[in-house]
């Protein structure tokens, strides 16, 4: 290849090439004037352009993430780790954290989806847990243009590949189409492990003269700005962008993830820290590793594994090529570290050393290349208090009167509602995963929530992610609080007691005042949700500048939650189980129709004022029905969400082809309210006595489960006798039916 000369630090300045890897002119003066006291060279800056990103500093978001409950006694490592850690008592503890993988989506969509679940598992494993569970939750436009089809089929395929091959499940997920996403759809992976508490690990470099080992892939040219490409807007066409896009290799990924365990289970006298090379590569792994740890680095950049030739100091620094891991070793435990990897057919090799000075210095053939802080580029960038206001949207839409449905045949509006793409059966997406490798799987994909037996316990996790990214277009602050309350539910309607959440705070420009005021006030929802519901908010990832051609997203902080179910005999799905059970509705249900499902299938939008959500009531309900279910009451549980009572009826009744009749002392209209905070239960008429003393005036008696599949449903103004088997047909065939339409 031929080779380019760099530009020199004058030409730098002169040329602002700077402010095309994004840093701002204020930003450039301050590293050259007061950090550096020097211009830096080329690589240096490209060093402080990543770590400066958004994606890596969250110099916007910091702010907004000091907001959040991160603590509690369940809570063994909170945000500021590879992923946070939760005890689940018998010396075990659950590892989890969720990540954004958009902008190479929406560019190469298989590969980017792919790259996203293999960074999200070696997350997982850098903390010294072994992956048993990956769950999605994916945005996309709406499924009748050809583009939108096209990176659905690319995106799931990518993401079932990598985790198959890997042989990790992936257990649950959801998926939501609006217009809004049509340029940028958002790809967002969790991996959930299991660990005990010796092997936990962090990723800190320190003790002078201990070294610094490479394992893994080779670095090569691809992903080279990725972290940078993740902070920007993105812009339709611009195929130059595929080159920050990585590729993955998951059979690497299985051999890595197998040594770096190996390392930490049998030689954890050797290791001192492990973390992952994800977003800017080997320099923000090294550099954090360092600048925890409060110490500096040599790096020798000769030395570094690379698969092309010529390769700069720059483009070995920045890449974020797949599949590989950054240790700190004891020094003279070198040899041993790599024969363990040469056992797996990897390289380790040793690239560096920790030193005392906390300088983070560069060499590459036989010179210095770069000489900076440490600190400076992990923990000094700068932090930004953006300007806010309210989106003009917010007071049209509460001038608008409240949406009030005609609903001309109940039962018509019902069998639409199955249709919606975003209510429709995700089956012929989630059929492509591999939900049961590894055998503990007991609630897969389809459920409120996926359930993992901890094999040698009577213990299993249930494990969900949620948002309803249209209630925070309505207002940001309580559809925050509805995402974690609906995560919440989910996990309840399991059998489970919700123990913490991680986040994916994906969100257009935080320059523009009312899209930082999404972030702001979507902040302050989560957080008191957060706090009520003792759900703490233990890692999580921020991805703004999801915009496209200035067309912003909605707001979508997605909620990925864990809880723990103590005995095996507390699961609960869904579903219907036995004929003649009861079927009780908790909560009220009122007239909220602004931002529903009904809404955007018969306007074609979504408009209007969005009612309060009562954290307190989302409490006690949720307790209720969960000392229901651990009382040994509950046949079946489903949380109501889109589509309201009528949908949540409905979907209990398809897998096991059994009917009900029910009598609702309510307008037809309200069986598609989205009133929140409410379940659909199912219990056996022997329990009846137990569990109305147990649920108070919580809980309504509806109707009952029949033999005969026909779903029966008399309102105040209307009755409708839909057969079981019609409305799952159009359900199950929604989503297949258009993907193979021509636009």
């Amino acid at each position: 290849m031929t080779l380019v000369k760099e530009p020199t630090p004058q030409e730098i300045k002169e040329q602002r090439i700077y402010s095309e890897w994004g840093l701002t002119d204020d930003e450039y003066h301050h590293i050259s004037e007061e950090l550096l006291g020097r211009l830096p060279n080329y690589t240096e800056t490209g060093l402080f352009s990543v770590m400066w990103s958004e994606h890596c500093s969250y110099k916007n978001s910091k702010p907004v993430l000091r907001k959040f409950p991160t603590t509690g006694p369940q809570v063994l490592q909170g945000p500021g780790e590879g992923a946070g850690i939760v005890d689940i008592g018998d010396g075990l503890a659950v590892v989890f954290k969720a990540e954004s993988h958009n902008h190479p989506s929406a560019v190469e969509p298989y590969e980017g989806a792919a790259t996203g679940v293999g960074g999200i598992i070696r997350d997982i494993f850098s903390m010294g847990a072994r992956p048993i569970a990956l769950l999605d939750s994916l945005r996309f436009g709406e499924l009748t243009s050809e583009r939108t089809k096209h990176l659905v089929e690319q995106v799931v395929a990518g993401i079932g590949d990598y985790g198959n091959c890997i042989g990790i499940p992936t257990v649950g997920g959801e998926i939501h189409f609006d217009d809004c996403y049509e340029g940028n759809p958002l790809v967002n992976a969790m991996c959930v492990g299991l660990i005990k508490h010796e092997d936990i690990q962090k990723g800190q470099a320190k003790g002078v003269d201990n070294s610094i080992m490479y394992v893994g892939a080779k670095t090569g040219r691809d992903g080279i700005h990725g972290a940078t490409f993740a902070s920007e807007e993105f812009e339709e066409g611009e195929e130059q962008q595929r080159s920050a896009v990585q590729v993955g290799d998951p059979f690497m990924e299985k051999l890595l993830m197998e040594a770096c365990l190996d390392v930490i289970h049998h030689h954890s006298d050797s290791l001192i820290g492990i973390q992952d090379m994800g977003a800017a590569g080997l320099v923000s792994s090294s550099s954090e590793m360092a600048s925890k740890a409060g110490a500096g680095l040599e790096l020798y950049l000769d030395d570094v594994p690379q698969r092309e030739t010529e390769m700069t100091p720059y483009e070995m620094m920045l890449s974020e090529s797949q599949e590989r891991m950054l240790l700190c070793v004891k020094k003279g435990h070198e040899t041993s570290i790599k024969e363990l990897f040469e056992g797996y057919g990897l390289e380790a090799v040793v690239i560096g050393k920790v030193t005392r000075d906390k300088q983070y210095r560069l060499f590459h053939e036989g010179k210095e290349v770069a000489n900076v802080p440490v600190d400076a580029l992990a923990e000094d960038g700068p932090v930004y208090h953006k300007p806010y206001s309210e989106p003009k949207r917010l007071a049209e839409f509460a001038a608008l009167p409240d949406f009030s449905p005609l609903i001309v045949d109940v039962g018509d509006t019902l069998l639409a509602l199955l249709c919606q793409p975003t209510i429709a059966s995700k089956r012929s997406f989630f059929k492509t995963y591999d939900s049961q490798v590894r055998t503990n799987t007991v609630v897969g994909p389809g459920s409120d929530a996926a359930v993992l037996r901890i094999k040698g316990t009577t213990k299993a996790l249930a494990m969900t992610t949620d948002c309803n990214a249209r209630y925070l277009y309505l207002n940001p602050e309580i559809g925050g609080k509805i995402a974690v309350a609906e995560a919440a539910r989910n996990i309840v309607a399991s059998g489970a007691t919700p123990l913490a959440i991680t986040d994916c705070l994906n969100y257009g420009s935080p320059d523009k005042p009312e899209g930082f005021f999404e972030l702001w006030t979507s902040a302050d929802g989560i957080s008191e949700a957060c706090n009520v519901l003792k759900t703490p908010v233990i890692s999580g990832n921020v991805s703004l500048y999801n915009e496209t051609n200035g067309q912003s997203i909605y707001p979508t902080p997605v909620i990925g939650m864990i809880g723990l179910i103590n005995d095996l005999s507390h699961i609960t799905t869904q579903s219907f189980k036995q004929v003649d059970d009861l079927i009780y509705v908790i909560g009220d249900t009122l007239a909220d129709f602004n931002g529903t499902e009904l809404q955007k299938m018969l306007l074609g939008r979504i408009e209007g004022r969005l009612n309060p959500i009562d954290l307190s009531v989302e409490k006690i309900n949720q307790e209720k029905v969960l000392a229901s279910i651990h009382n040994g009451l509950v046949s079946s549980a489903h949380d109501c969400s889109e589509g309201g009572l009528g949908v949540a009826l409905a979907e209990s009744c398809f897998e096991n082809q059994l009917g009900m009749e029910v009598t609702v002392d309510l307008p037809a209209a309200y069986l598609f309210s989205e009133t929140q905070s409410r379940f659909v239960v199912s219990i056996s008429p022997d329990n009846q006595v137990e569990f109305d003393s147990l649920m108070g005036e919580s809980a309504t008696l509806i109707g009952k489960v029949t033999a005969e599949p026909v779903m029966i449903i008399q309102t105040k103004d209307q009755r409708m006798e839909v057969p079981v088997a019609t409305a799952k047909k159009n359900w199950e065939e929604a989503i297949p039916c258009l993907m193979k339409s021509e636009v």
